[in-house]
């Protein structure tokens, strides 16, 4: 007779343990990569913010820094409800579980709604790179000071919209997942012994997060020290 084995247990692995294990190692992986994609566009960030300190800081000024804060403030409560939502899936609370992601869901898709405001803002202003790019110094000291101030003000913003659009693709991919997650808790597939899923989806979303705790300073604050 054949060992009966957890429905969730998959036939390469000896147990739960060792599935959540190699599940656990695979997203950190997946993590240390995604650092390393991210880690080249913020060392052009920095490069490229050494060399044209002036055009990045008044850059930064046409940047609303009170918009980002508070973006910032609703992926930290997003990042707070997903981290309840794993506790509810650790103790079986199966309703619980899926109201937490749900709140996750509608936090990160406020985020992104704001996102799409502000991209919104800079196309009206012609502030994407490109041949309508057209830049008007905010601060006064540079109208003057820096001949090459608008072609480098363009490089920020390239890299602008390069970090967050990268990032805001991160979450579009994470919004799914957790709702995917979500359907699979209302139908009652973890609890207290098999609920790997939801925290490797929160890894995944609090990396997310973690990334625009970095670009919030280095893109909003730049001219505003």
């Amino acid at each position: 007779m054949s060992e009966t084995r957890p429905a969730p247990l998959q036939h390469h692995f000896r147990d739960l343990e060792q599935q959540k294990e190699a599940a656990t190692l695979g997203m950190w992986v997946f993590i240390a990569q995604e650092i390393m994609f991210f880690g080249g566009l913020f060392g052009a960030y920095a490069v490229y913010r050494a060399m044209h300190y002036n055009a990045f800081a008044d850059g930064s000024l046409h940047l609303d820094w009170k918009v980002g804060a508070a973006n910032t403030l609703v992926l930290l409560a997003s990042s707070l409800t997903m981290a309840l939502g794993v506790h509810a899936a650790q103790l079986g609370k199966r309703k619980a579980v899926v109201w937490w992601l749900l709140a996750t869901i509608a936090l990160g898709s406020v985020f992104l709604g704001v996102k799409v405001f502000e991209y919104r803002e800079k196309f009206a202003h012609h502030l994407v790179p490109g041949p309508g790019f057209h830049y008007e110094p905010r601060a006064e000291e540079n109208l003057t000071a820096d001949p090459n101030l608008a072609r480098n003000a363009q490089t920020f913003f390239t890299l602008y919209f390069g970090m967050t659009g990268l990032h805001a693709f991160h979450m579009i991919v994470g919004i799914p997942i957790l709702l995917w997650m979500a359907a699979r808790a209302w139908r009652g597939h973890f609890g207290p012994d098999y609920h790997s899923p939801v925290e490797i989806a929160g890894l995944y979303w609090h990396f997310v997060d973690i990334i625009w705790i970095f670009l919030f300073p280095l893109l909003y604050l730049v001219g505003h020290h």
